[in-house]
């Protein structure tokens, strides 16, 4: 009798030892306590938490190679219980745009994010393919600003070039941007099937001043369990209008590269005197004011005279009514505030509504910069918020 209580009371110990939040003191506790907490789920609630803990490796951290990756995400969840990490999941899943729910049924396959030790018989993500396609599609088309964004799906295909059906899987799927040799963005995602809506890369998510010629090289990996696929596209044309313009002092923009340099006088320079530009005179809102009542008038020359942007171009590059800010019909201005101003620069922010000549309005809010050329204030860069 003494016998048996003593393996109830032992297995009440081993009960209570369990852990119930992470522990990621070492990458050791990090894997037993993770066990611990799943074992304390019915069999559907451990998928999706493994389904959690891939989810939050691979897109809820930035480091390169599965160490690493684990030992951030240890960092990341250390502490915390299932449901904070369910919790978790759900908010990286939403924000990279993956269609995960830590309340749906199983949708990852089989995931151990601290590797597979057995080889399984079925595996989702062990796909074949010949190689990988890639294409592109202008979305969210202005009729005034042009393309926002653009949509970038990949697919596995086989030697026919047709697409390779498959379900069930979590393959990851990485996008780089580059211009010019230069890496300007990073985005993850995971391909569940071959219906994979790709990924949506918005214009004003890249730097202005990073883009060489307007053009930008896309190059996207999928990686299945025994090969990773890669497929580059070179020189894909950007919307210029869209992108992402630098904020401060225009003349330290390097995409406004025709800034007027104030021009001192050797004389002065020798007596030790150097003249400075004329202070601007009045509220820099006031020129984004006029700027917008002469184009809500299609008084456009009027519009371009208030402004000193090489980015516009000449008066009938801006003009344009297809690519330029000739098909504006009516702009019905909200709101217009001086985010900041110093003697040479300012930042002021407008909200409006612009109506093109086809009868489609849309609402905008944008931030104008603008620089002192000869005491006056002119508009040198245009950024959609």
């Amino acid at each position: 009798m003494k016998h048996f209580f003593l393996i109830i009371f032992c297995s009440f110990l081993l009960v209570a030892c369990k852990k119930d939040k992470v522990d990621a003191s070492t990458t050791k506790s990090l894997q037993s306590s993770i066990n611990d907490m799943a074992s304390s789920l019915n069999t559907l609630q451990q998928v999706k938490f493994n389904e959690a803990l891939y989810i939050l490796k691979t897109f809820g951290v930035e480091a390169d190679g599965d160490v690493n990756e684990l030992n951030a995400l240890g960092k990341l969840i250390n502490g915390m219980k299932v449901p904070g990490i369910f919790a978790l999941a759900d908010k990286v899943a939403q924000e990279n745009g993956i269609e995960w729910k830590s309340t749906g049924p199983p949708s990852l396959g089989e995931m151990n994010i601290f590797g597979n030790e057995e080889a399984k018989e079925s595996d989702p993500n062990d796909i074949s393919a010949k190689s990988l396609s890639l294409n592109t599609k202008p979305l969210a088309v202005d009729s005034i600003l042009g393309p926002k964004s653009l949509q970038v799906v990949p697919r596995l295909v086989d030697g026919s070039g047709n697409p390779i059906v498959f379900t069930g899987a979590a393959l990851e799927t990485v996008m780089e941007v580059f211009s010019n040799g230069t890496r300007i963005l990073t985005a993850k995602n995971l391909m569940q099937d071959n219906n994979f809506k790709g990924f949506n890369l918005r214009f004003a998510s890249l730097p202005a001043e990073k883009i060489s010629d307007n053009k930008i090289d896309i190059t996207v990996s999928v990686k299945t369990t025994k090969k990773t696929y890669k497929m580059s596209k070179i020189g894909v044309p950007v919307n210029p209008k869209a992108l992402l313009s630098p904020q401060g002092n225009p003349a330290e923009n390097p995409a406004n590269p025709n800034t007027d340099i104030p021009v001192t006088d050797p004389t002065d320079v020798a007596n030790g005197t150097e003249i400075q530009p004329a202070a601007p005179s009045g509220d820099p809102k006031t020129s984004v004011t006029r700027f917008l009542n002469n184009l809500g008038n299609q008084n456009l020359r009027g519009a371009y005279d208030t402004s000193d942007n090489p980015n516009w171009g000449s008066y009938e590059t801006f003009s344009n009514p297809t690519s330029g800010f000739g098909g504006v019909k009516n702009i019905n201005v909200k709101n217009i505030t001086t985010q900041s101003s110093s003697t040479n620069s300012a930042n002021v922010n407008a909200t409006y509504d612009v109506t093109d000549k086809s009868g489609k309005t849309t609402a905008l809010q944008v931030t104008f910069g603008l620089k002192n050329v000869n005491g006056e204030w002119k508009i040198s860069s245009y950024k959609i918020n």
